[in-house]
């Protein structure tokens, strides 16, 4: 009996030990495969989790395209510094004020130098000129705005006197 009692023991701390092993071999086989899904995730985190940055989301603009909008900004007397950057973030900003319909783009010069705007101009209303500034705060890689916008209400057209036209002279 008591030789039957050790083989039993000694198959259970063998089937133990087996077992054990085989367990670590699955945890190790397992951290493997955690350890290669963490480096795959590793290897892409870099741009997936980056926070947005103008050099991450102007996506293929190019020193040309950049170029064309600093000529474009000149013909209209603005100012767009050197950098890729001002230039892109430039496009945004009149972009944005061109699609939205409570701010007068075309009266509004939009300055871009070292991410900093600068707005000037006149609009007819101190919500035009509210809504302008939200565009440009809200324009991703801007530092700093300036609002230097002038509220000047549309002038009204005058009316002609009725009666008096040129065919009765």
């Amino acid at each position: 009996m008591k030789v039957r009692g050790l083989a039993i023991c000694t198959v259970l701390a063998a089937a133990a030990l087996g077992f054990s092993g085989c367990e670590n071999m699955n945890t190790n086989s397992n951290a493997n495969t955690n350890r290669n899904a963490n480096i795959n995730a590793n290897a892409a985190t870099p741009e997936a989790t980056a926070t947005a940055s103008p050099e991450r989301t102007r996506g293929n603009y190019t020193e040309r395209e950049a170029q064309e909008e600093r000529e474009k900004a000149k013909a209209s007397k603005e100012t767009i510094g050197d950098t890729l950057d001002d230039a892109w973030i430039h496009t945004k900003i009149v972009a944005k004020l061109i699609a939205n319909s409570t701010t007068p783009e075309r009266k509004i010069n939009v300055d871009v130098v070292k991410n900093a705007v600068t707005l000037r101009g006149t609009v007819d209303s101190a919500e035009e000129k509210a809504a302008a500034e939200k565009v440009a705060k809200e324009t991703d890689g801007v530092k700093n705005v300036v609002n230097q916008l002038k509220v000047a209400p549309a002038a009204k057209a005058t009316p002609k006197p009725a009666g008096k036209t040129k065919s009765n002279y």
